[in-house]
């Protein structure tokens, strides 16, 4: 700690740096950290004190960076990484400072100091890198003087130093393949930074592509070379150039045997070379793109016909075993089909090349064994990226050519369905799978696959057809049982064509393949999907609803707080079972006193656990059970609200008999609003029921409403009232309410908070608008009477915050609501006689303080004008009136300027106090 400390001292001290740099000159130290904050305290000096050093002082870092090096060259053993990375820093950034005005020689003096010895060459290339780093890459953001500077440093070496720098790549490449490949690594990587903007030529010639394509056949070399080759290829050029350059290459590619992808053992290497072959195909396409639009017929047929010749070694890398080779290749196979969707006829060579891509992903598509489907990790997460990356080459496959994608998938499917009972798991889910892929890569309005296009919906009807009747529903294996219901649910509007199917898939559904399965994950996915499917066909299940109900009996149970045994599902799950319970009730034919009883058949078990449960949940000491027992309440009351989704309005919730049911429901979850305990759960759960019984059953629900609100006006917090103003605001017509909510709002709105509380601020704040927009919808539907029934005092409070909001409070959006508020107490209230008390309150608050807030409005107005009067005149000419639609005369200047007159008068008029006698 107390180096630590010292060595900030020496970094803000105006001279100690020099001790660092004479330590460092001299190799004083031989402490690793010392050099390395002797190094940071030069670092600091040069970022930022170098303007202020003298002359003198700049020649010494200089001095103190070449000896510092010189020292390098005859040391035995080479410094720490961690250092040597920190002095090529140092030096790139006194190259940054310096290059343009003291140090032009910069890589001169370096290169003639380290010549090819190897510590020397180490640092060189590092301060290369670093050098990049600084100057250019583009993911540090630069300032606009930052970038003008770096532009002309790049411009600078271009002129003066670049193909000096290449000619010493060159000879480092060539003199320390053998004896050093890790700074021949180092050296490529430098090389693949600096190709982006140097002139390419100097690096793509015969020389040099040679020396690189010859340390592809070196094993330490070639993952850098293969690097080295791709930035070389990926340099923006003349496409005609470009396609040379990627032919020339591939050729010797190719003769050294690098397109045997089959022999090569080494998938790190592997992964580097289908990146440079991607890069390669990316460029060709580029490159025939912008042919194809200059009408260059020769050449952008030599470019096809040359990215067309790299379709086998593209494959081979496609469907490669390891799934980052075949991930890094995508790109390029993805734009090769873009661009046979846009030839106007396909060659029998180019079909074979799409059926081999669709072999290739349907291969690739496929888990492996080592997928662990019940603890999914990074390996899983990648694989389902990866599987992503592959339907997106499908659906390209599909609007190329979507036929042959229809019939490849049939001819996978037929095969692997007709022996499902002995193919492995993998196999058959990527059959399924692919069927259900169709959907999106052959898109229909609204799901209708299976009328229109006849080839199509024939096929996947047949498809279809032979997944529901084949029996491997009852493959046991999680992936294959997600994917059968995934794919039934896709297609389900096939039932509505073939009917006759829906019995073998509901007990599908509804037993130990669905529902009952042994794994949570697919039961859980088999409640949501099954909600959908019976929405979709709730006309085809009136044979089949009583029975259902019967099935899913103990799966509607609420599950009580003390059981030990895990249920099948979770209360999430359950909400669908319910919501699908409530769909088939009030959709089936059954007369109405059927379907009352069902429904109550259904509720009736909830009411009844929810009643002792609240019972018990006072009685209860401990939190944690206090907390089981309210969630378990709240669920009892989510399943309740569930099944009202059934209903699209009231007209059905009384044809269906179910008015009586949902009041019950009402009566029973009322009381848990004043339950002492757990009240946030509580009321939330009771609250949004409640919402949802106004949508239901509308006036049916008005008798409930003062005991809810009773009950929630008790000890609640801002929140509560923001949530319960809604509720209140359907249900106008009753004095006894408003008052109460309105004095629940006060006193929330008048608690002291913290000073720094800015949530609870917020919160308060978004109450008082609430507060506001309800006043609003009372005075603006023609309900003033509720308002003006409350009596004078009461009328008087409330008028009085309105006026509070217009003027006082810092909240544009609600000082707009109370403008809108008062505006329309004016037009109900202001000519009649009877409303002394408004006219009073008008007169003492609202008039006096709006007049000060006009009068403020004028003084500065005529302030602007003074300061800044033509300018002023220009805005209102301009931009005000027009956006007022003032017509162009009125907004002329000189009728622009008497604008500024009444507000002269205006204010003269009521600081003389004139106002009182309007």
């Amino acid at each position: 700690v107390f180096a630590m400390a010292y060595f900030e001292q020496l970094k803000e001290s105006q001279d100690a740096w020099e001790v660092c740099a004479e330590a460092l000159a001299k190799g004083i130290y031989n402490d690793d950290h010392v050099k390395f904050f002797c190094f940071q305290v030069l670092e600091h000096q040069i970022k930022f004190r170098h303007a202020g050093l003298s002359a003198v002082q700049q020649q010494l870092i200089r001095e103190t960076l070449m000896k510092w090096l010189q020292c390098q060259l005859m040391n035995t053993q080479p410094e720490k990484p961690f250092i040597r990375n920190k002095a090529a820093q140092v030096f790139a950034l006194t190259f940054i400072m310096e290059y343009l005005t003291l140090w032009p020689k910069f890589f001169f003096d370096i290169l003639s100091l380290v010549g090819l010895n190897p510590h020397g060459v180490d640092i060189y290339l590092r301060t290369l890198m670093a050098i990049d780093a600084e100057v250019v890459d583009r993911d540090i953001l630069h300032s606009p003087e930052e970038t003008r500077r770096n532009t002309l440093i790049k411009d600078t070496m271009r002129e003066q130093c670049i193909p000096n720098l290449v000619e010493s790549w060159f000879q480092i490449l060539q003199t320390y393949q053998q004896s050093h490949p890790e700074l021949t690594c180092q050296c490529l990587e430098v090389v693949g930074a600096y190709v982006s903007w140097i002139d390419l030529n100097l690096i793509a010639n015969d020389r040099f592509v040679n020396l690189l394509l010859s340390q592809m056949s070196v094993e330490e070399l070639r993952e850098e070379a293969c690097d080295c080759l791709y930035e070389i290829i990926n340099k923006g050029m003349d496409p005609v150039d470009k396609t040379k350059l990627v032919e020339s290459l591939c050729q010797v590619l190719q003769s050294v045997g690098f397109f045997n992808v089959e022999q090569e053992e080494d998938v790190d290497f592997l992964a580097k070379f289908s990146r440079l072959v991607n890069g390669m195909g990316q460029s060709l396409v580029l490159s025939w793109t912008k042919l194809a639009k200059t009408g260059n017929v020769k050449a952008t047929a030599e470019t096809l016909q040359a990215m067309e010749a790299k379709v086998p070694l593209l494959l081979q890398l496609l469907v490669h075993e390891d799934d980052d080779i075949s991930a890094n290749i995508i790109g390029f196979c993805y734009e090769y089909l873009h661009v046979l969707k846009q030839l106007p006829q396909l060659t029998d060579q180019q079909k074979t090349n799409i059926e081999a891509i669709m072999l290739a992903v349907m291969k690739k598509l496929t888990y492996d064994d080592e997928y662990n489907f019940e603890n999914e990790g990074e390996d899983e997460a990648m694989f389902v990226e990866y599987r992503k990356q592959l339907k997106m080459l499908l659906d390209r496959l599909a609007q190329v050519s979507p036929e042959l994608l229809l019939e490849a998938v049939r001819r996978v499917f037929t095969n692997t369905m007709q022996n499902w009972q002995t193919a492995p798991f993998m196999e058959v889910e990527v059959a399924i799978r692919l069927l259900y892929m169709l959907g999106e890569a052959l898109p229909a309005s609204h799901g209708a696959h299976f009328s229109g296009d006849t080839a199509k919906a024939s096929a996947l009807q047949d498809m279809m057809r032979t997944l529901v009747s084949c029996g491997v529903s009852s493959y046991q294996h999680t992936s294959v049982a997600l994917e059968f219901f995934e794919t039934v649910v896709r297609y389900d509007k096939f039932f509505i064509v073939e009917p006759q199917h829906i019995p073998s898939v509901l007990m599908a559904f509804l037993d130990q393949r669905g529902l009952r399965h042994n794994s949570p994950k697919v039961r859980s996915r088999v409640a949501y999907l099954f909600s959908r499917f019976i929405k979709t066909l709730h006309k085809h299940m009136n044979a089949f609803i009583e029975d259902i109900l019967t099935r899913i009996q103990d799966l509607l149970e609420l599950a009580p707080p003390e059981n030990g045994f895990p249920a099948l599902l979770t209360s999430d799950d359950q909400l669908f079972m319910f919501e699908t319970a409530g769909v088939l009730i009030v959709n089936g034919e059954s007369p109405v006193e059927r379907k009352q009883a069902m429904m109550r058949g259904l509720l009736t078990p909830l009411m009844d656990a929810f009643r002792l449960l609240l019972a018990k949940l006072p009685q209860e000491t401990e939190e944690e059970r206090q907390a089981a027992l309210a969630d378990c309440l709240s669920h009892a009351v989510g399943f309740a609200s569930r099944t009202s989704k059934a209903f699209s309005n009231k007209q059905t919730v009384k044809q269906c008999g179910c008015t009586e049911v949902y009041r019950d429901c009402l009566q029973t979850f009322l009381p848990a609003l004043s339950c002492p305990v757990q009240r946030g759960v509580l009321r939330s759960s009771v609250r949004s029921f409640l919402h949802r019984m106004i949508i239901c059953l509308e006036e049916e629900v008005l008798p409930f409403v003062p005991a809810a609100s009773e009950h929630m006006l008790k000890d609640c917090e801002a929140k509560d009232l923001q949530e319960f103003i809604p509720l209140i605001t359907f249900y106008p017509n009753d004095q006894l309410i408003f008052m109460p909510l309105v004095l629940a709002i006060f006193e929330v709105l008048a608690r002291p908070a913290e000073d720094n509380d800015q949530a609870a601020a917020l919160e308060k704040q978004m109450l008082r608008r609430s507060y506001f927009s309800f006043i609003q919808t009372v005075t603006g539907s023609g309900m003033n009477e509720v308002m003006a029934n409350q009596g004078a005092e009461n009328i008087e409070r409330v008028v009085f915050t309105i006026i509070q909001g217009a003027v006082d409070f810092p909240d544009p959006i609600a000082q707009k609501t109370c403008f809108i508020i008062l505006s329309k107490l004016v037009e109900l209230w202001g000519e009649k006689h009877t409303e002394k008390l408004f006219q009073e309150l008008l007169r003492g608050h609202f008039l006096a303080q709006l007049t000060m807030t006009l009068s403020e409005c004028a003084v500065t107005l005529k302030m602007i004008h003074l300061k800044r009067g033509p300018e002023f005149i220009q805005f209102l000419q301009q931009e005000y009136l027009p956006s007022l639609q003032v017509s162009p005369e009125i907004s002329q200047v000189r009728s622009a300027r008497k604008l500024i007159k009444p507000a002269n008068i205006f204010t003269h008029y009521v600081t003389s106090g004139k106002y009182s006698h309007a």
